[in-house]
């Protein structure tokens, strides 16, 4: 059931229906772009149309709303667009269970969450709206992959890729959580495809060395979740020779002053390279041990403290440092696709190969005494710093002098050098499945793999013919036959399309591109519109998206910049993180009953007492839990502002705010400079409760009095209309009805934000904090500009020190004037 309309007529959803046609009619939200106001590009991490809004969409989009609306009433001209990331997986389960076709499941909640979206408040340019499974749209993502492909930072390969048995497709290693599909739980399995790829790799150096830029303007953690992602490492790479074979097997390691203690080699069971050096003896062995290996996901073999298994390959490898023999195992802790898929193993100076040669019997060797336990005994590794041991000439070098002179020894004698690698993998873009922008190229027995020619795209998705689960894993575009035949662009034979769709994570890797542009058939982003506005100023969503989004957007930004259309390398200049919505201390879930529903919650209070008890909670990136706010709470105080505006608007206009009554003045002008500090900062909760304050101050002005005097109402009009323009930023039905009650034309959006005088923040007086030891005793009201000494005299003078010491004398007294005094007793 809805609030009901406070006593003095404020209804917290007639104001929506009333306000709404006006926005539209004065186009309050959409930008000039014509150079007259410093610009400013708001972007809110876009929805996915899973359904109607829930509480989440709630929370970010008031933080991103906020900000846009700050920035405009600041005087810059705001482009804060929409959008919905509409390809994708559950929109494919989603028709597969109702019978549908993905296109009708996906756009009719697009048009529900666009209709929650307006009535929500949320100032977006609705000119700007874009749909990512619109064919204008993935057109020009079909055009962003060939201009990578030409670039040779696209490419095909066979690899083992994750491969979840339920949703029938491949996932990136970054949707795989604890060993499961991040969308539906299933265990992921491995699985040999041939698959496209995007060269991240190439940029992993400047990914990580750009991110010095965003210092301060990007949250810590999520910085730090990039750098541990992309993992770069240094040490050098080391050339061993197998006994037996022509090549050798080249391994990275961080520590190249541990060589003389490698006394095992081990390679990944699941590679070619175990395989190829497994000995005739060894076949039967090696192959159940692979067999195991596969039914196991990475997180697993990778977990601290898991049983080490392995199997010998019955071959040996050469240590190029002093020629010594060593056995060659295949283990599964080390991994194909990391490195180069081999390891030389340290036991004595390596936790999981102290596991490994523990468990298998295998010796240990210290090489670097760093004065802990013998490791053999203890069974813990000794990976510190220390000196090196055992080591020929290299005995008694720091482990830094070690590294250096190893590496260029190595280097010297043809068997390694020096190196950097990263952690950071390719990201593989194939998906196995109908929904999807389809991948521009057409395989052709004469021609091999072909570009669609740019005048040809978009390559649509074919509207019938396809089955969105075929039999065997197959793409469900392998299913349509007719879709797939299709002459090559090149030679005119019989070719075939490409039937993988690629990742929906391309798709949301440069929308922020396109919003500028929107519209315009004729280019994915226009030059002009793009120098104008990109990079985006203040970008605003969730921390999980640290890894995927943000790490590929600025990869795609990266390689635009390089190819010479885009003249900034990083895509978000501000980030800003929220946190989640909870229930009671626990995540909502239908499943743990806490589920709160937005839409009941909108009926009830309205949007504004909403997005106000959303922003009040905490700042932006703390969690806010339902059970612990009071939407009730603020209707009250909106009704408490409708009223008070009510009362001024109806005793006249008074605009001369210069004779307005000095101490009301002083208390409006620095509650206004916190809250726009606090604004800056996006400290919004802080900012609602200094509008909570003036909207106090202002009733017991008007109450007292206030309005019968011309300096008196003139205070009282200066604050009632900073309270209205401030308010506009959180709860913007409530700030256009409190305008126009107070008289004034058009939308508060076009008002600004109120000025404050800088000197009617001077205080003429100020409360000092009297200590005794530490602790309060007193408390003084002092000049601002009091000296040291006459403070310091007050404060002695004191009864309640006087008390405090108790007949104690004083060995010091701390004076931090006008503020604080601190007596230190003998």
């Amino acid at each position: 059931m809805a609030e009901e309309p406070t006593e003095t007529g404020y209804d917290p959803l007639g104001v929506v229906d009333k306000w709404l046609p006006v926005w539209d009619e004065l186009k309050v939200f959409e930008p000039a772009d014509d150079g007259s106001r410093p610009r400013k590009y708001v972007v809110d991490m876009f929805p996915y149309p899973s359904g109607d809004l829930h509480m989440g969409h709630a929370e970010a989009f008031s933080i991103g709303d906020a900000v846009a609306r700050f920035a405009r009433a600041q005087g810059n001209d705001v482009l804060h667009p929409i959008g919905w990331d509409s390809f994708g997986l559950p929109a494919e389960n989603a028709a597969l269970s109702r019978g549908l076709d993905p296109r009708d499941w996906t756009y009719a909640n697009i048009d529900v969450q666009a209709e929650s979206f307006r009535r929500f408040g949320i100032s977006v340019d609705w000119r700007t709206r874009l749909h990512t499974s619109d064919p204008d749209y993935y057109k020009w993502t079909q055009w962003l992959f060939l201009r990578l492909y030409e670039k040779g930072l696209a490419y095909r390969k066979a690899a083992p890729v994750n491969w979840c048995p339920k949703d029938q497709t491949v996932l990136a290693n970054e949707q795989v959580i604890q060993g499961r599909c991040e969308r539906c739980g299933t265990e992921v399995t491995k699985k040999n495809l041939t698959q496209w790829f995007f060269k991240i790799t190439a940029y992993a150096e400047r990914l990580l060395d750009d991110m010095a830029g965003l210092e301060g303007a990007w949250p810590t953690p999520v910085l730090t979740m990039q750098r541990n992602w992309i993992g770069r490492s240094t040490g050098a790479y080391v050339d061993f020779r197998i006994v037996g074979r022509d090549e050798p097997v080249r391994v990275f390691t961080t520590r190249p002053d541990t060589l003389f203690g490698a006394t095992f080699f081990v390679v990944a069971a699941d590679s070619a390279l175990a395989d190829e050096l497994c000995a005739d003896e060894q076949r039967a062995a090696f192959a159940a041990y692979l067999e195991q290996v596969r039914r196991t996901t990475d997180i697993e073999r990778l977990a601290e403290g898991r049983d080490k298994t392995g199997v010998a390959l019955g071959r040996v490898a050469i240590n190029p440092v002093n020629g010594e023999q060593i056995p060659v195992w295949a283990a599964d802790y080390v991994l194909a696709d990391y490195g180069t898929g081999a390891i030389m193993a340290v036991p004595a100076h390596d936790q999981r190969d102290l596991d490994f040669a523990r468990a298998f019997d295998l010796p240990v060797r210290v090489v670097v005494e760093t004065g802990g336990p013998d490791p053999m005994e203890s069974g813990i590794a000794t990976p510190g710093e220390g000196t090196i041991v055992n080591s020929g000439r290299y005995d008694g070098m720091t482990k830094a002098d070690a590294i250096a002179a190893i590496a260029a020894d190595l280097a010297a004698s043809g068997q390694g050098e020096s190196a950097t690698t990263y952690r950071l993998r390719d990201w593989l873009l194939s998906r196995q499945r109908y929904w999807g922008c389809p991948i521009p190229i057409v395989h052709c027995p004469t021609c091999g793999e072909v570009a669609v020619p740019d005048e040809q795209l978009p390559v649509e998705l074919p509207l019938t013919g396809y089955e969105l689960r075929p039999e065997g894993g197959k793409s469900p575009l392998e299913s349509a036959t007719e879709w797939v035949a299709v002459p090559c662009p090149t030679c005119g034979g019989e070719a075939s399309r490409d039937t993988d769709t690629m990742d929906t994570f391309v798709d949301s890797s440069w929308y922020y591109l396109r919003y500028p542009s929107y519209g315009d058939p004729a280019v994915a982003f226009d030059p002009d519109s793009t120098e104008r506005w990109l990079p985006v100023d203040e970008y605003i969503g969730g921390v999980e998206h640290a890894i995927l989004h943000l790490l590929y957007s600025r990869f795609f930004v990266k390689a635009l910049h390089d190819m010479g259309k885009l003249s900034f390398t990083e895509p978000f200049l501000r980030l800003t993180n929220q946190g989640q919505v909870i229930m009671n201390g626990a995540s909502m879930s239908k499943s743990k009953g806490n589920l709160v529903n937005l839409q009941e919650e909108l009926a009830k209070y309205g949007p504004d007492a909403v997005r106000v008890t959303m922003l009040f909670a905490g700042p932006p990136e703390d969690d806010i839990d339902w059970a612990d706010v009071s939407p009730t709470g603020a209707v009250k105080w909106l009704a408490r502002v409708w009223r008070l505006c009510n009362d001024i608007g109806a005793s006249g206009l008074t605009d001369d705010i210069g004779s307005g009554d000095p101490e009301l003045r002083a208390t409006v002008h620095k509650l206004i400079a916190d809250a726009t500090e606090q604004a800056e900062a996006k400290r919004f909760n802080v900012v609602v409760a200094r509008l909570m304050e003036l909207t106090s101050a202002l009733r017991k002005a008007v109450d007292g009095g206030a309005l019968a005097s011309s300096a008196g109402a003139a205070a009282v009009r200066e604050g009632s209309d900073a309270l209205a323009m401030m308010l506009s930023i959180f709860a913007p039905f409530t700030a256009e009805e409190a305008w126009s009650l107070l008289g004034r034309d058009a939308s508060v959006v076009f008002a600004g934000w109120p000025s404050y005088d800088e000197a009617l923040l001077v205080e003429d007086t100020v409360t000092c904090v009297v200590q005794v030891a530490g602790k309060l005793r007193d408390r003084l009201t002092v000049a601002a500009d009091i000296g040291e000494d006459e403070l310091r005299q007050l404060a002695l003078a004191s009864d309640a020190v006087a008390r405090a010491l108790d007949g104690r004398g004083v060995r010091t007294v701390i004076v931090r004037a006008p503020r604080l005094v601190n007596v230190v007793p003998a």
